[in-house]
């Protein structure tokens, strides 16, 4: 480490010794801080996170610098209450992660060999399970709350660390193409309990082909939903400036508005 960065780790260092010094000042001094417990702040923490997610799909970096600033006092937050409690402190918050983070990364600070990202991972989750006794499944990690799209991510990814997964990627298309007939048969005979389970295992092959060729299923549908927002936003401005509604427009009359819209690209 040369000069500089030995000045840059120290000005770090202060910068986060400030921090916990406000806080230690807020706890003590302002009586809505006083009053948070790790339930009030739940809440908050998934709101800041998202909003940390739309900054950086939005490539608004400075907006990226505040919301990390936001989750880093919550971290801080939460580390305070801990301490008070006698649970555990900041430096047990970083001391975990530390330790953790060296013994799943042995290719970094042991003698185990890798031969690219894709050991990386499986050597993790081989890891993961031995901190765990070995008792917890492959899935186990998964939040069972997490948002459905996300968590038939996160398990196809966690299964594929094991090597459950295709062998070519082109060979998913077969099977999303076999779903897409079930559902249609489903459609056919009317069941509409069988064509939820049907479109449910038609998007979970969806996102499976979605992750053999490198793409995230939530930020692209997050993507289409926000050009959505703006194409239809357009629409509806454009009708209104034509003194109409859009109860009043047939779709075809929209169509043509929404295709002067990608025309334009908006989106």
């Amino acid at each position: 480490m040369n000069a500089y960065q030995n000045n840059e780790r120290d000005n770090t260092l202060k910068a986060f010794n400030r921090l916990l010094d406000i806080m230690d000042e807020l706890r003590e001094k302002c009586p809505w801080d006083r009053e948070q417990t790790f339930e009030t702040l739940r809440p908050l923490t998934i709101e800041e996170t998202f909003e940390l997610s739309e900054a950086i799909l939005d490539k608004e970096y400075h907006e990226v610098v505040k919301e990390l600033g936001d989750i880093l006092l919550h971290i801080v937050f939460y580390a305070k209450i801990g301490s008070e409690q006698r649970a555990f402190t900041i430096k047990d918050v970083i001391e975990k992660i530390s330790d953790k983070l060296i013994y799943r990364h042995p290719h970094v600070f042991g003698t185990t060999s890798v031969g690219g990202s894709g050991e990386v991972v499986e050597n993790w989750e081989k890891l993961k399970r031995t901190e765990k006794d070995g008792n917890r499944g492959v899935l186990s990690g998964v939040p069972s709350r997490l948002p459905a799209l996300i968590k038939a991510y996160r398990m196809q990814d966690k299964a594929r660390a094991v090597g459950f997964d295709w062998e070519q990627r082109e060979q998913v298309w077969d099977k999303v193409e076999e779903e897409l007939d079930e559902f249609k048969e489903a459609r056919i005979k009317g069941d509409s309990q069988q064509m939820e389970e049907e479109f449910g295992d038609l998007l979970f092959s969806l996102v499976n082909a979605a992750r053999l060729y490198g793409i995230n299923p939530e930020t692209a549908l997050e993507l289409t939903n926000r050009k959505f927002l703006r194409r239809f936003n357009f629409l509806e401005s454009e009708v209104r400036n034509s003194g109409r509604s859009l109860n009043e427009m047939t779709l075809q009359e929209m169509d043509v508005i929404w295709e002067q819209a990608k025309t334009n690209n908006i989106g």
